[in-house]
């Protein structure tokens, strides 16, 4: 699953520690995720979400598989 984050956090002056500190998950969960290696839990998702107030979809961007 692609999604923005790395752009909005950038966009928004945050550190991947920082992030990480304020979503309560570690600075390689965060690395991970911007790299497309993991893909957020449903919590997590929202987490990310509320934190920069967006939506879960407006962030993580579903493609289907062909």
């Amino acid at each position: 699953m692609k999604n923005r984050l790395e752009e909005l956090r950038k966009l928004n002056g945050v550190t991947q520690e920082e992030l990480a500190d304020k979503l309560e998950v570690s600075r390689q969960t965060i690395g991970s995720l911007e790299n497309g290696k993991y893909n957020p839990s449903i919590t997590l998702a929202f987490k990310i979400a509320r934190f920069f107030g967006l939506s879960i979809e407006e962030i993580f961007i579903y493609e289907e598989e062909q």
